[in-house]
């Protein structure tokens, strides 16, 4: 008998080594949503600019092409941010802490229509006159808080990286709540561009979401300081 269950008691603690070891690396059955979560976010993300280039190839433009890609993009940055600055609220109010996995790339993807925005101003209004441009950020005050919004993002896009995280350490969560002057900031830009023509009809419901967002994050922060203070 001791030769029958002395094999037994040496290779069990190895398989339940080998199986606690197997179950570490397979990912929660309560994760398993993520990747292909991510995935569809990822190809989703790309829908306005399949649009404009679908719009493009069937002339569909309208009067003004870089008109509309302008405010096109403009619109969809607004669209991210807003998306990104709702994935901390959204965790907190329902427990799901896998909802923070896609707060980078979705600010990612803010930059990303930021960058197409910016470049279309640049390039095809401009034609990269570097004096007209500098005129209209200095006397132009909507295009002035949009360029500010814009070099704010690119700031937060070079240190998006993991690499930058563990550098900057604490500075990098300073440097990144720099996000919500970033929408304070666009929707101030897109207030002032549609007040020109009297359309206000979209920044008040983005201003109105904006300040829900950020709303939100001053009642957390002065009910956590008013538990710290107790």
């Amino acid at each position: 008998m001791a030769s029958d269950t002395q094999p037994v008691t040496q290779t069990e603690p190895r398989k339940a080594a080998r199986s606690a070891s197997t179950a570490s690396r397979r990912p929660a059955s309560g994760a398993r949503w993520i990747v292909p979560a991510k995935i569809a976010v990822f190809i989703a993300a790309w829908y306005p600019l399949a649009r404009i280039v679908l719009f493009g190839v069937t002339d569909r433009l309208g009067a003004n092409p870089i008109e509309f890609i302008t405010r096109s993009t403009g619109l969809w940055t607004l669209v991210f941010l807003c998306i990104t600055l709702a994935v901390t609220p959204l965790r907190r109010l329902t427990g799901v802490a896998a909802f923070v996995r896609f707060r980078r790339m979705l600010g990612l993807y803010a930059f990303f229509y930021a960058t197409l925005h910016f470049t279309t101003y640049l390039w095809f209004d401009k034609w990269f006159d570097v004096a007209a441009i500098l005129k209209d950020i200095g006397k132009r005050p909507f295009i002035t808080v949009g360029f500010a919004a814009f070099v704010l993002l690119i700031a937060l896009a070079v240190t998006s990286p993991r690499a930058m995280v563990r550098k900057l350490g604490r500075r990098w969560q300073m440097l990144h709540r720099s996000i919500y002057a970033i929408g304070a900031l666009a929707i101030l830009h897109f207030w002032w561009m549609k007040a020109g023509k009297h359309d206000l009809v979209l920044p008040k419901i983005y201003g109105t979401i904006m300040v829900a967002l950020l709303g939100w994050r001053l009642i957390v922060w002065l009910r956590e300081r008013r538990v710290k203070a107790r």
